[in-house]
């Protein structure tokens, strides 16, 4: 092999862009091109693999004096091409990532000076070199986390789950006449879908790169975010419909509410809404209420009960962690038509909110429905966290697609999560996670709609050109984010979503490999955003603890195989009991005893 660059061992602890031309050695003297790869993105790792833009895999590996790269092409069976058979004839370094993990705009030689260099924006050192987009990165978690600032003794959110006394004030099956209310509401599914524990370890390490100005998480490899479809896949709610502008409902009108359309006295309304010093009302009063009026088959009262308590313990939660909004109560006057609102857009936006609020260094706190987040996390990234399952997609017999999982405790802390983050690349994604599921949801191009979502007086920007590979398309730099507070024509804009579909997908193609970027992405995501949260130069994480069940082998070969299953386990959190990781702990048995 013979590279024309030769490439140092510093080159190793960096993460650089290369162009590069590689060609076979066929039938002696005879050349034959294999792939010309633009702009290939290698990973901080020895001898790993990797991936071109092109969806060719290949291994890197240094030896001190020269670098080799041996093909892995996609197939049904992958067969490793012999290193000794490439020539790499041009190996160019194009950008190199520096410390910070960014790759800079352009490279200067060691003592070369530059006057447009030093006119470029300085940033944040960890975060975006053009401060442009995200500019309220100063208050971001993610500033602080480079230096090491955590936002408390607990490094992890403190999150509203409801999942277990929801389940428990669930009846396995509500009367004939409330059946049939909470049925055509659109909110049925919300009964089932809740987790009954959240992993706030998982959930924090994710908001920490949350954006409210993209409303997206800024991953290694580009943004990602929760979308309408995976509203309504993970959740079955309705995703068309009205947006609700509420009335301001003071503590009287609250008192009012509650004598009107929950069936209780005044005095009884007064006294509880007094105790919650607020415009509120407590979860538990409200299945008092239901329990009450359903013994006394008074159903119109208690189904009313029974849906605010249900909105109210998942997709309006708050972080009250007991309470919910008064004003909330007025959708469900006419239980006849609550069934026209866009409750797949409610459970966006209220998430959306509370997602923005967490995300800065000063909260402590995450609202909204939090199971919607986990399993997100769970659908798109399978090597992340710990996923308990209770079928597999196969066997679904059109349930929402959350109540496919279950809560598995976690051993990693956020502090572990955050290395293991910043090292995700494209392959550790699932891009489209519930194509077997459109037997019950059929995809709504609705969900392409790029503009403003309300919901009350929250507004929040949707951006799905932030996210196109989600949806199947080539990914390319998206437009400047919206300005919500300038928008005015927001429920316009969501009944003629055509235009703003078309805008959308018209300046890309579908994407011939999952995670397809185009020219040019890359360079300028790094500029604009922060690829990692943790400095690569900080002490590695502290290694999972796993059962040790013997001395080890003695033959080297045998140990390196029992080393690689162990780091594997541990990257998983696997359990010995856990089906799934049967053959590899019996392999790990094996791989011991000799």
């Amino acid at each position: 092999m013979s590279l024309r660059n030769p490439l140092t061992s510093e080159f190793l602890d960096q993460i650089v862009l290369l162009q590069v031309v590689a060609v076979r050695r066929k039938w002696g003297a005879r050349l034959e091109v294999i792939e010309k790869w633009q702009k290939i993105l290698l990973l901080k790792r020895r001898s790993k693999l990797c991936v071109s833009p092109f969806g060719c895999t290949f291994g890197f590996a240094y030896d001190g004096r020269m670098a080799y790269i041996a093909l892995l092409f996609p197939a049904s069976t992958v067969v490793k091409m012999d290193c000794t058979d490439i020539d790499i004839l041009d190996c160019t370094v194009v950008r190199r990532r520096g410390a910070d993990g960014r790759i800079p705009v352009r490279t200067l030689d060691r003592g070369a000076s530059s006057s447009a260099a030093a006119a470029e924006p300085t940033g944040y050192p960890g975060g975006p070199y053009d401060t442009s987009l995200l500019v309220k990165y100063e208050h971001h978690v993610a500033r602080h986390i480079w230096f090491g600032e955590e936002r408390g003794p607990k490094k992890e959110l403190k999150v509203a789950g409801h999942g277990l006394k929801l389940n428990s004030r669930v009846p396995l099956a509500l009367p004939p006449q409330m059946e049939s209310w909470v049925s055509r509401s659109g909110l049925a599914s919300l009964q089932r879908t809740s987790l009954n524990k959240i992993d706030t370890n998982l959930v924090s390490a994710f908001v920490e790169r949350w954006h409210l100005e993209t409303s997206s998480f800024h991953m290694p490899f580009g943004e990602m975010s929760i979308t309408l479809d995976d509203v309504a896949c993970l959740l079955h709610l309705p995703i068309r419909g009205i947006f609700w502008s509420p009335q301001d409902v003071t503590e009287e009108l609250a008192v009012e509410l509650a004598v009107d359309y929950l069936g209780v006295s005044q005095s009884q309304a007064q006294s509880h809404v007094r105790s919650c010093r607020g415009s509120y009302y407590k979860l538990e009063w409200l299945y008092d209420i239901f329990v009450h009026h359903r013994a006394a088959s008074s159903w119109a009262y208690a189904t009313r009960a029974y849906l605010l308590m249900l909105v109210g313990s998942t997709i309006f939660a708050d972080k009250t962690f007991t309470l919910v909004e008064a004003r909330y109560l007025l959708l469900f006057r006419d239980l006849d038509g609550c069934s026209g609102y866009s409750w797949g857009a409610a459970a966006l936006v209220t998430l959306y909110r509370y997602l923005g609020d967490a995300s800065m260094y000063s909260c402590k706190q995450l609202g909204g429905y939090p199971t919607l987040l986990h399993c997100w996390i769970h659908e798109y990234f399978p090597t992340v966290g710990k996923r308990g399952e209770n079928w597999n997609p196969a066997g679904n017999c059109g349930l929402p697609r959350a109540m496919r999982w279950s809560y598995r405790q976690g051993v990693l802390k956020v502090d572990d999560l955050r290395p293991i983050l910043d090292e995700l690349t494209p392959t550790d994604v699932i891009w489209r996670p519930f194509e077997d599921h459109r037997a019950w949801r059929v995809f709504d191009e609705i969900c392409l709609y790029r503009g403003c979502l309300k919901w009350g007086e929250t507004v929040v920007p949707y951006l799905p050109d932030r996210c196109l590979r989600q949806f199947g398309y080539r990914q390319y730099v998206p437009s400047p984010p919206l300005d919500c507070m300038m928008a005015t024509d927001i429920d316009v804009d969501w009944i003629s979503y055509h235009q703003s579909v078309v805008d959308v997908i018209g300046s890309s193609s579908v994407a011939t490999t999952p995670s397809e970027v185009v020219d040019g992405y890359l360079e300028w995501y790094y500029r604009v955003s922060h690829p990692r949260l943790v400095p690569p130069h900080r002490d590695a994480p502290r290694e999972v603890p796993v059962p040790v069940y013997d001395a080890g082998p003695s033959d080297p070969d045998w140990a390196r195989v029992s080393t690689l299953i162990r780091r594997y386990l541990r990257q998983v959190n696997a359990e010995e009991e856990d089906p799934q990781f049967s053959d590899l702990f019996e392999a790990l048995h094996i791989s011991r005893s000799h």
